[in-house]
């Protein structure tokens, strides 16, 4: 720039006639926009831009221009954006308008504001002279001190405030930036923005920021909108536990640290939450008589985490995983610290309310447990301060749910969480209402039919975190069920992900055994538990009398039917053949089964059903058609065994019922990766041999065995039996007249009453 020579720009505004549209005649609208004057200083002396002279005369000197310097002024201007007047084909100024360029012809207040913010001080550097009229529609605030304010109301929610602080004042950019995100969408502004984006404070002020801060702060902004509410000053409303993407604000502001304030360390916790349980899981007390893999010791860490955190979350591990342990090893620890002053409780279906008994038993006989079932449970709740764990049924808490009121408890754990699914059932009101420090629901289905399954878990939980439930049917369900939205998928999952832990059995195979077998005891109740017991007492009676008469060899067959009527009703009274069994309605195990397949096809098992029954099988194929799941059998009858086979190892049906003597052996199903054992066979090696059928070579994945047991009965005895006597099966298989092995003790115990623990 030559010596003396000063460029000169000056702002103010103007309005222009802008041409609108083809027509029959001219049609024109105001538009109110910032124009530029462009001049030069020589020496004192100002010459305008458009001064068509080479050379001006100033008083009594004459000024040669140098119309060099002022063409490579006129480029730096302009590459700032400003448009020469002269080229705008649709705007006339107005009569007697001096402007050399416009900003913006459309009188664009982000584009103003965007000049004034970065254009101007570079300009100013290069050494113009900057003057800028009063009357523009707009100041400029360059601001990096953002802050962000949770204040608490007095129901333990959060008012939000997000923006920045000028001249010592809090200017809160909220509203702005949420009637952004609802007028234009959050893809659509962030798409719109260039490298500098602009925001209305008040009045005339505007803040003027980097493009891409306002992405970051949108994207983290967009996560919430339409799902947290606006309250009544118009701050929005954040539930008691915060959602985790909010510290995503964060790493938005990598650069310039976001100031929060935060009296109730709601943020902290949201961080934690988002950081997840340690990656080192607690040492496991010595009173907790388990060794839990590696994975388990994981879910039990973070089980720890969200007691620490004051949430409750969901354990979602595959069927088989061992959620009940993980979560008695999570009491135990609770325990042990000195945590547990007030008893867990323990709400479960009713058949699996002596499976917690043993399961408690078994991993920590140290604990208290009160059970609270049959007519015994009224005064039995007079003891609940002085117990540990405190279990009931589902059932039995909507009948006692008055009872219930005003207790609190450390811990609420909902097992097969499932139940809960509908919001308006007696059963979610009943949980919904418990006073509980920390609450963990149980369950491998965490969805089966719809999102508002997962909304109605999330209500007892985390009320609040998923917003209400018309507002999450908008926001998530409808558009992920009904429109395959991936965006709000990816929202959901992001939302949910730290109170759920979810793991299936692939994910872990490398922590597994090659065969897992699982013991899955159940409860006879009500007129099924009446028939078995009065077919073991006339069985009992009738072989003592034939034991009596013709001794212990003699008596074998009086022994093995009256044990096969037993074992009978176990599996459904309709296999029986007396005349009070036809009154019984009620199939324990055949509802217990049913629902297992039901959960474990939908996970995408692939499953093979043993039972010695062909007439058992029947039953269950008759509730698999009434839900719809698909499966072939292979029986006795079977004429076609290939078609059937090559239907399960093609996938096209997803169980497999298989009897005994047609299928125990010669099939090779690899593509079952999930064994039931409906009944339980007296010679372990047949068992082990249909076990075979998918644990094999060629089988790739792990292989679980489940083996239903009716608690207390015969099929229990049997089994105890087995491991104390292992050459009673082949006693009990033997014809008639081989020597024998058992003796009357072994037969009265076999016959004993159902145990008192499974009364219901």
């Amino acid at each position: 720039m030559s010596p003396g020579f000063v460029p000169i720009l000056r702002l103010c505004p103007e309005t222009l006639l802008v041409h609108e549209g083809a027509g029959p005649g001219p049609g024109y609208r105001e538009v109110t926009t910032a124009a530029l004057e462009l001049s030069f200083d020589y020496d004192g002396v100002r010459v305008r831009a458009s001064e068509p002279s080479a050379q001006v005369r100033a008083a009594a000197r004459c000024i040669e221009r140098d119309l060099r310097a002022e063409a490579d002024a006129r480029r730096v201007l302009e590459g700032f954006g400003p448009i020469e007047l002269g080229a705008l084909d649709d705007c006339a100024p107005p009569p007697g308008c001096e402007a050399d360029y416009v900003l913006d012809p459309h009188g664009d207040t982000t584009t103003l504001c965007s000049f004034r913010a970065f254009a101007i001080p570079r300009l100013q550097a290069l050494g113009w002279r900057v003057e800028v009229d009063e009357e523009l529609p707009c100041d400029v605030v360059v601001a990096d001190d953002w802050f962000a304010n949770l204040e608490p109301d007095d129901r333990g929610w959060f008012d939000l405030e997000l923006g920045v602080e000028v001249d010592g004042q809090r200017v809160d950019l909220l509203p702005a930036l949420l009637e952004l995100i609802q007028t234009r969408g959050t893809i659509d502004v962030a798409r719109g923005l260039g490298r500098m984006a602009v925001l209305p404070m008040d009045g005339r002020r505007h803040l003027v920021l980097p493009a891409e801060r306002l992405r970051a702060v949108l994207q983290v902004l967009g996560e919430m909108y339409g799902v947290e509410r606006m309250g009544k000053h118009g701050k929005l409303e954040l539930p008691p536990v915060l959602p985790t993407w909010l510290t995503k604000l964060d790493d938005a502001f990598a650069d310039a640290p976001l100031r929060w304030r935060d009296p109730g360390r709601a943020v902290d916790r949201a961080r934690a939450m988002a950081r997840g349980p340690a990656a080192e899981p607690p040492p496991m007390p010595p009173e907790l008589r388990a060794d839990l893999r590696p994975y388990q010791r994981h879910g039990v860490a973070f089980l720890q985490y969200l007691r620490e955190q004051n949430c409750g979350g969901v354990l979602a591990d595959d069927m088989g995983l061992g959620k009940t342990l993980q979560t008695i090893a999570h009491i135990v620890l609770e325990k042990s610290a000195g945590r547990l002053r007030m008893p867990a409780l323990v709400v479960t279906p009713t058949s699996l309310v002596g499976n917690w008994c043993r399961e408690l038993r078994k991993f920590a006989p140290h604990l208290r447990v009160l059970v609270l079932r049959g007519a015994e449970r009224h005064h039995r709740r007079l003891d609940i301060p002085d117990a540990d764990v405190v279990l009931t049924s589902y059932p039995l808490l909507v009948r006692d749910r008055a009872a219930f009121v005003g207790m609190r408890f450390h811990l609420l754990v909902t097992d097969e969480a499932q139940a809960l699914k509908n919001v308006r059932s007696q059963v979610h009101q009943a949980v919904r209402s418990l006073d509980a420090d920390h609450r963990v629901c149980l369950t491998g289905t965490p969805v089966e039919n719809n999102l508002d399954e997962l909304w109605a878990l999330f209500d007892l939980l985390v009320p609040g975190l998923l917003g209400d439930a018309q507002t999450f049917r908008g926001v998530f369900r409808g558009p992920i069920e009904r429109d395959g939205n991936k965006t709000r998928l990816e929202s959901l999952r992001d939302r949910i992900a730290p109170y759920v832990l979810r793991r299936l059995k692939d994910q872990v195979a490398s922590e597994l055994p090659a065969k897992t077998e699982i013991v899955r005891t159940i409860e006879l109740h009500g007129p099924q538990r009446d028939l078995y017991e009065s077919i073991r007492l006339a069985g009992h009676a009738a072989v003592r009398q034939a034991v009596k008469q013709r001794g212990m060899k003699g008596a074998t067959i009086d022994i093995l039917g009256a044990l096969m009527k037993l074992r009978q009703v176990c599996c459904d009274p309709r296999l029986v053949r007396v005349s009070t069994a036809r009154a019984v309605q009620d199939s324990a195990k055949l509802q217990a089964v049913t629902e297992m397949i039901e959960q474990m096809t939908a996970e995408g098992r692939r499953i093979l059903v043993f039972s010695q029954f062909a007439t058992m099988l029947g039953l269950i194929a008759h509730e698999l058609d009434q839900r719809r799941i698909r499966y072939t059998v292979i029986t006795g009858a079977t004429v076609d065994r290939e078609k059937a086979v090559d239907a399960f190892q093609n996938g096209r049906v997803d169980v497999f019922l298989i009897s005994l003597k047609a299928g125990g052996t010669g099939l090779n199903l690899t593509r079952a990766d999930t064994v039931i054992h409906y009944d339980p066979w007296w010679n372990p090696a047949a068992q082990n041999q249909a076990t075979d059928r998918a644990h094999r070579i060629g089988q790739t994945r792990p292989v679980f065995v489940y083996k239903l047991i009716v608690a207390g009965s015969v099929e229990e005895r049997m089994l105890q039996l087995q491991r104390r006597k292992q050459s009673l099966a082949d006693a009990l298989l033997s014809a008639p007249g081989t020597p024998t092995a058992w003796t009357e003790g072994d037969i009265d115990d076999l016959f004993a009453p159902l145990s008192a623990d499974t009364e219901g």
